[in-house]
């Protein structure tokens, strides 16, 4: 067991955790969750002993292993095999000795031992950890200083998973990972044998992977069982509580408080009034940590939509080199309302396409075709580094508009998310979170037809990336997707497609079916290839017609989304009219506005029940025609 007993820790001043307390059980699987900025990082350092503490400490069971990241990431001549090898450094230290060792009883017992731990599997658990994270076969004996930085810390990653420690301690894993990596390392967590505490942000994995949930609320710790879901209903309902004690607490404050004043000065009540006044030095007030809302992004709307399709490829091919094309065979349109999910792994050239779609990256051969007036807003995290960190969030939005009045910059600033102080800090003070945030309002500036978000969450909360969803979702222009982030992409994409073999095609089936896939892995659909009686149409041609009948769809699915807007407008408008009619004093008042209003009324109550009864014929054939699927 971890126990967390009366923790106080403050860093540079800040308290960031008051007097927390937990206990989290051996074996148990927790995802470590709360604001960015919350401790959580913090409280890891702690753990690990890297941190002291203010007041209180952490418990665990003597001679527990504890493994962490590492700050950096493994680099030299060393093949990758050997650095994930080396991190089990009890299997290290014992095959050492036992080639020099001499004394039987002692060869005997390093035997014994190297069998316990599985030393001689040892090599193949690894290869198969470093292929999950994406490395192929021909990559484990490659110099690990041959990779990129994101490449390394896999392999890092690959290391602490490894060496299987007692007490795993993994701060935003998913953050150098892929989907595919994400999938994988989810599915190897829900599996993992020891206590394990995730720092993350991934509403899927949190939901999939582990079995409690420890949030870092106001410097306090709550422990809940059960995934983020169910964390989340439980909060909910925690707050509520709260809130009603509270009110109620209140009310008893208040009639205590009326009664004292009221006969302090009667000689017959002053007992009684003096009884309340101790019922009123006791009653502790309730704590209600209710959490601060996060501003909502704005992705501005392009001046007006275009025909489509907005692009369109023909035969297109891609790279980097002359006649060594990474895309090829590319004929595919894009509609002016389209939400496509890029699916494939790292490699594979989806941010090759991405630099295509946006124009950063000319066709090899074939025809791309642009609408007329096309603009496209594209963000990648590896933009984060373009952003001058000695200038402020006001100079980057200056820049873009150098002859607007002062008032005006501020102004769009604010809309970006940042405040009038907010929009003085300098880049280079600013979290993660708020780089993204502030990089997407400037790739965002001029309200794009077209969004290419290549992992827009790394970095933000939980919360801020339901307000990116919420963004997305609003937004009404084409959106492409690159994201580890499956909730994400679940919220914003209709559309998936595939970028592997060289070339890109709409994937028939959801993340779901995507999620098989990758964990099967892709040779699973070569197995028993050998020739036997007819089985139907094969698989191909299933994604081919699958495809075809989301194409036949998706205009109902887009009047079911149009619809549902118009009933919300409907219903909002016919709220805030009753709410007008129910005003004692109007019909005496101002009898012609009220005939008008109930005359509206009528109106819109004809339209609401005629939006609602396409909305339901609509959504049963839809249902009807996905279910035939």
């Amino acid at each position: 067991m971890l126990a967390i007993n009366d923790l106080s820790v403050r860093l540079a001043g800040r308290l960031l955790i008051d007097h927390a307390s937990a206990q989290i059980p051996a074996g148990a699987r927790v995802g470590l969750v709360g604001r960015n900025g919350a401790g959580k990082s913090t409280l890891f350092r702690v753990i690990a002993g890297d941190l002291g503490s203010e007041t209180g400490g952490i418990a665990t069971p003597a001679r527990t292993s504890i493994g962490t990241l590492p700050q950096e990431a493994p680099n030299g001549p060393e093949p990758l095999i050997d650095i994930v090898l080396g991190a089990d450094r009890e299997r290290s230290a014992l095959l050492a000795e036992a080639e020099t060792a001499t004394d039987p009883h002692r060869i005997a017992e390093l035997h014994v031992r190297l069998s316990d731990i599985a030393a001689h599997a040892a090599p193949a658990r690894a290869a198969a950890i470093l292929a999950g994270l994406g490395f192929a076969h021909a990559d484990l004996t490659r110099p690990v200083s041959e990779f990129s930085g994101g490449w390394r810390m896999r392999v890092a990653l690959a290391g602490v998973l490894f060496r299987q420690p007692d007490l795993l301690l993994l701060d935003e894993p998913t953050n150098y990972l892929d989907l595919e990596g994400a999938l994988w390392l989810e599915d190897h967590l829900a599996r993992y044998p020891y206590t394990a505490i995730v720092i993350s942000h991934d509403r899927d994995l949190l939901d999939a992977a582990v079995d409690s949930i420890l949030q870092l609320e106001a410097g306090k710790l709550t422990f809940y069982r059960g995934g983020y879901s169910a964390c989340e209903r439980a909060r909910r309902e925690r707050q509520a509580l709260d809130l009603k004690l509270a009110k109620k607490q209140e009310a008893e404050r208040a009639r205590l408080s009326a009664f004292i004043e009221r006969f302090r000065a009667k000689a017959t009540k002053a007992r009684q009034a003096q009884s309340r006044a101790k019922r009123l030095a006791k009653l502790a007030p309730i704590t209600t940590r209710i959490s601060d809302e996060v501003r909502p992004i704005v992705i501005p709307p392009p001046p007006r939509q275009l025909s489509p399709p907005i692009i369109a490829l023909d035969d297109v091919a891609v790279g980097y080199e002359p006649d060594r094309p990474v895309l090829r065979g590319l004929t595919l349109r894009i509609d002016a309302d389209d939400r496509i999910a890029l699916l494939g792994a790292n490699g594979n050239g989806k941010s090759t396409f991405a630099k295509l779609i946006a124009g950063r990256l000319a066709p090899a051969s074939g025809q791309v075709t642009r609408a007329d007036k096309l603009t496209v807003a594209y963000f990648a995290q590896h933009q984060l580094d373009e952003l001058n960190e000695a200038q402020s969030v006001f100079d980057h939005v200056r820049a873009r508009m150098p002859v607007a009045s002062e008032a005006a910059v501020r102004a769009k600033a604010g809309a970006i998310g940042f405040s009038e102080s907010a929009a003085d800090t300098l880049v280079g003070k600013l979290s993660g979170g708020e780089k993204s945030r502030l990089l997407l309002g400037l790739a965002t500036f001029v309200g794009p037809h077209l969004m290419l978000l290549d992992e827009p969450t790394n970095h933000l909360d939980i919360d801020s990336r339901a307000a990116l969803i919420d963004a997305i979702n609003d937004y009404p222009g084409a959106v492409i997707l690159i994201s580890h982030d499956r909730h994400l992409l679940d919220a914003c994409a209709d559309q998936l497609w595939l970028v592997a073999n060289g070339t890109v095609a709409p994937f028939a089936g959801d993340l779901e079916d995507y999620r098989r896939r990758v964990l099967a892995g892709e040779d699973a659909e070569r197995k028993n290839d050998a020739p036997s009686e007819p089985r139907g149409p094969s698989r191909s041609d299933q994604r081919r017609i699958a495809a075809e009948k989301r194409a036949e769809l998706a205009p109902i699915k887009r009047r079911i989304g149009a619809i549902e807007k118009e009933i919300g407008r409907l219903s909002a408008r016919i709220e805030d009219i009753d709410a007008t009619l129910s005003a004692a004093d109007l019909y005496a008042r101002d009898p012609a506005q009220a005939a008008a209003l109930a005359k509206e009324r009528a109106e819109r109550a004809a339209l609401l029940a005629a939006a609602e009864d396409e909305w339901l014929s609509l959504s049963a054939a839809y249902e009807e025609a996905t279910a035939a699927d």
